[in-house]
């Protein structure tokens, strides 16, 4: 750990999910390497498929979480970088144009901004709004496919957006957690995007790849191609729906079913002996029930492929399942279940891999870290360290850090005095009373 830097150079990156609420601080050091400084995991329990059902569970979880890596790094953090998910995100596409007042001038940033603000005026369901605009293909006075028009002239401009849009009030209520855990939300970033930016390579991405992130609640699909974002997608099933299953199919507790799952779980009944048996303790001097090894692996299967055929009905909608020469990567807590890169190589015929999040990591990062769970965690803080880099947070940070900066009797005096109109209103009258015979 480096005690030279700053605050303002250190990102906190918070994942809300389903199983889990983790926080994780770093900075990127001189080599482009993150360095980890601090890590809190806890429990979620106010988060149903991606959303938050309870205010006080996840803001409890968010404290313990923050606090967990403030103890590590040995400072204390205010601003987060955030993630949001859930069934409720919802993608399309769309096509912008801007007409050009010169064709002698080049095409600038400017322009292509103006284009995506275009997009966030597009008239959208009720209690929706868009999360990102995300530019595909441009095309300047009829030359098409062009990636990167910034330089060129021309009078007419198109662009094909891909444009991800969630619920308002699915994002209002993590930023009331956020706020009520005494933090202040410095961006919002989609997890499946985060995920990506942590385990996928440039190649992938240029190739063509279905990162596949298996959740508690949901599994976020996300489809690259030509290194652009072509396709996203939210199945309301994960992790959790596959543990209700062996609870129902073995007569268990749910905790008895999420232990046997981690620890002897297989996505591949086939790979699994036939004579082992899992000996489960009974209820309050009952007699311990025996399951077998076998038989929960062909639940967990059942499901598993269940899912996959929604992520192979996805690619298909998408229209490049015959461009994802990258194949599936499996990332997140569902990646962890044995064999499970196997059968979904078997069922969707893609090859498979699993995604861990250590490509970009500093040497020397603790062990825990290599986990795919730590997938959508790791992308977020990559994500909030670019935009402090290129100065798109920055400004925030500077406007809370003046309002940190006046004075409390400062404030005390400015809310006893009243807002400026008034304060000179009286100053005013105070002048003309005290002076009543001045000549102007």
């Amino acid at each position: 750990m480096m005690e030279t830097k700053s605050n303002s150079e250190i990102v906190v990156a918070l994942d809300i999910g389903t199983t889990k609420v983790c926080a994780i601080a770093g900075y990127r050091n001189e080599h482009g390497r993150l360095e980890i400084l601090g890590i809190g995991k806890v429990a979620s329990e106010g988060v149903l498929r991606g959303v938050v059902s309870n205010i006080e569970k996840t803001v409890k979880a968010i404290s313990e979480a923050v606090q967990a890596a403030e103890r590590m790094a040995q400072r204390e953090f205010k601003i987060v970088h955030v993630g949001i998910a859930g069934q409720h995100i919802k993608s399309l596409q769309h096509r912008g144009i801007l007409t050009r007042d010169n064709d002698h001038t080049e095409i600038s940033q400017r322009d292509i901004d103006r284009l995506v603000n275009d997009m966030h005026k597009l008239v959208l369901p009720p209690g929706d709004k868009i999360l990102h605009v995300i530019p595909q293909e441009y095309t300047v006075d009829n030359e098409q496919g062009i990636l990167d028009p910034i330089g060129m002239s021309g009078i007419r401009m198109e662009a094909n957006f891909h444009i991800i849009t969630g619920q308002i009030t699915a994002s209002n209520n993590i930023h009331r957690c956020v706020e009520r855990s005494g933090l202040r939300v410095a961006n919002m970033t989609l997890e499946p995007i985060a995920s990506a930016v942590s385990v996928l390579s440039e190649e992938e991405k240029e190739a063509g790849v279905a990162l596949v992130d298996m959740g508690g609640g949901t599994t976020d699909i996300t489809l690259f191609q030509d290194g652009i974002i072509r396709h996203t997608a939210v199945i309301p099933f994960g992790g959790n729906i596959i543990t209700k299953d062996i609870k129902d199919g073995c007569t268990v507790m749910i905790q008895q079913a999420e232990k046997m799952k981690v620890r002897f779980g297989s996505a591949l009944a086939e790979e699994v002996y036939d004579n082992r048996i899992i000996t489960i303790p009974g209820l309050k001097g009952r007699q311990p029930k025996e399951i077998s090894e076998k038989n929960l692996a062909r639940i967990i299967q059942a499901r598993v492929e269940e899912i996959l055929d929604y992520v192979v009905w996805e690619i298909r909608r998408s229209g490049f399942e015959r461009k994802l020469i990258g194949g599936i990567v499996l990332t997140g807590g569902g990646a962890l279940l044995n064999h499970i890169d196997k059968l979904t190589a078997y069922h969707t015929g893609y090859s498979t891999r699993i995604g861990t999040p250590t490509e970009h990591l500093a040497h020397g990062y603790t062990e825990q870290l290599s986990s795919p769970i730590f997938a959508t965690a790791i992308g977020l803080l990559m994500k909030g360290i670019q935009d402090v880099e290129s100065g798109r947070v920055r400004v925030q940070l500077e406007k809370e850090k003046e309002k940190e900066q006046v004075p409390v009797a400062e404030l005390e005096e400015q809310e006893a005095t009243g807002p400026w109109y008034e304060q000179l209103f009286r100053k005013t009258k105070e002048w003309f009373e005290a002076e009543p015979d001045r000549e102007f």
